[in-house]
């Protein structure tokens, strides 16, 4: 509410939910991405009623599978931030590495020493940081950007249909969303069955 008085154009919402992101360990702060978003939202759905000023809400952090995106969206952001998403393709401008055997992508946080970033980041003084709130990283390098947008564009409409809505404030006003067990989330995946073209046939 008080950026939203202060004139915001947009909010942004998360602290410490970025997958390079170590500000809650090292300083206690934040919460639960989902949590975050659902209330800032609901906040930004009664300042409209107020004012008929509708300020969007961007969920920052917290995105890894495609579906998170959705869930980001049914929660109440009107956009999202995707570092880690996009950090993996050709367009990033990282370096693309060999670690392990596996292609990988550079990718580090802005509160890290690598970024350097101590005007946002550090308390004053000297120009350097005091702590760090950010790791210096790799992700899985995933080729193309062009072709993996758009299948996750695909996922995110297809759970619209399976919602039976067409827009996101559709999404956002009949998605449902739930607690659910660990076993069910197991449930979720693929399980007691044996993967082909798997070596020694790894059962799950």
């Amino acid at each position: 509410m008080f950026l939203a008085k202060a004139g915001a154009d947009f909010i942004k919402i998360g602290i410490g939910g970025g997958s390079i992101c170590i500000t809650r360990e090292q300083k206690g702060i934040g919460r639960g991405q989902a949590t975050a978003v659902i209330e800032v939202a609901k906040a930004r759905d009664e300042y409209y009623k107020e004012t008929g000023i509708y300020i969007p809400i961007c969920a920052d952090g917290g995105i890894v599978h495609d579906y998170h995106m959705t869930l980001a969206l049914a929660m109440g952001a009107d956009f999202i931030m995707l570092g880690r998403y996009f950090a993996r393709f050709d367009e990033s401008p990282t370096s693309k590495l060999m670690v392990n055997g596996q292609y990988v992508k550079e990718y580090w946080g802005e509160g890290s020493n690598r970024a350097r970033n101590w005007q946002r980041y550090d308390l004053g003084g000297k120009a350097k940081l005091s702590f760090e709130e950010g790791v210096d990283s790799y992700v899985t390098y995933a080729g193309p950007l062009k072709d993996n947008v758009a299948k996750s564009l695909y996922k995110v409409k297809s759970t619209m249909c399976n919602c039976g809505v067409l827009t996101i404030p559709e999404l956002q006003r009949d998605a449902k969303i739930t607690l659910v067990s660990a076993t069910s989330i197991v449930e979720g995946g693929y399980h007691d069955v044996i993967l082909h073209n798997t070596p020694g046939g790894t059962q799950h």
